[in-house]
């Protein structure tokens, strides 16, 4: 079936390039958070074929695409300037972003991760970085944006790459998911709240049969006082924690929010503090893990 929101024709493409270990990978990761569809080390010659292939592609016809181009490609990266007019004829805002840093920058940055440059087989690393400038200074020239990443935290670089290409920070999605202790803790939670200190509905015969989704165990729950300090107190520790998420660059947040069986308290807590964070703006998940474990014959 044919999606509607599907344009059929890629209107944004964006080739990165730069020095090796300027944040050609930092940048591309920025990218497919925004929804592009992404290739990295692709010799430029098949970039126009890759943007036929992909024009029934949603992420890549709705967001754009973005392609890593460099030294890795050796004698193929002669053909950039060339396969650049056959793109701007094919796409509607082409770009060409260079990442850069000082050599003292670069050199470090090798010397920490312990990888060799490109281009340093028989050379040192400054050797292979001179080398490097060479061949990119023609390139370097005719980019449309070039960004200095020396001195750059990895959330800096994000946010003014963002910034300059007129993308949206979007805020941090917050996962909730309900979970019984009984069937063990979500092993890739951020945080875990308990709520076992609430009165359990299991054992009220006119809730055991329902869930923490239903509203007669949430007005049974909030009938305690103890309720209304947590649920307080949690939304203002989600809200700190999704704004300092946010600005690091994650992009999601996992809450998991547990009591015995995962049936009653914590579904009804989860769904709670769900109302609570849409009305602030967050892009809420919301996961009950073990919400029918608990009813199985």
């Amino acid at each position: 079936m044919h999606d509607p929101c599907i344009t059929g024709k890629i209107k944004r493409c964006v080739i990165i390039t730069g020095m090796s270990g300027g944040g050609k990978s930092s940048a591309l990761n920025v990218f497919e958070d925004q929804g592009f569809y992404v290739i990295d080390n692709l010799p430029p010659t098949l970039l126009p074929q890759l943007l036929d292939v992909l024009e029934g592609h949603q992420s890549a016809a709705n967001h754009g695409v973005a392609a890593v181009v460099d030294v890795r490609g050796e004698e193929l990266l002669n053909d950039l300037e060339k396969v650049v007019s056959r793109l701007r004829e094919k796409v509607e805002k082409l770009e060409i972003l260079f990442v850069d840093a000082t050599d003292e920058t670069l050199v470090r940055r090798f010397e920490t991760t312990r990888r060799r440059h490109p281009l340093s087989q028989n050379k040192t690393i400054l050797g292979g970085l001179a080398l490097e400038r060479k061949l990119l200074a023609p390139i370097r020239k005719n980019a449309d944006i070039v960004i200095d990443t020396s001195g750059m935290k990895s959330n800096e670089f994000r946010t003014k790459l963002l910034e300059i290409m007129g993308m949206s920070s979007d805020k941090t999605s917050v996962i909730l998911s309900s979970f019984g202790f009984k069937y063990g803790i979500p092993q890739d939670s951020d945080y875990v709240l308990d709520v076992r200190f609430l009165p359990n509905p299991n054992y009220i015969e006119d809730l055991h049969a329902l869930s923490g989704k239903d509203y007669a165990v949430q007005k049974y729950l909030s009938g305690f006082e103890n309720l209304d300090t947590f649920i307080e107190k949690a939304e203002n520790l989600l809200d700190f924690v999704s704004s300092v998420y946010n600005s690091t660059g994650k992009q999601q947040i996992h809450i998991a929010i547990g009591c015995t069986g995962g049936r009653h308290r914590s579904v009804a807590v989860s769904e709670m503090l769900a109302v609570h964070l849409k009305k602030r703006g967050n892009n809420v998940i919301l996961d009950h893990r073990d919400i029918d474990k608990g009813n199985l014959l």
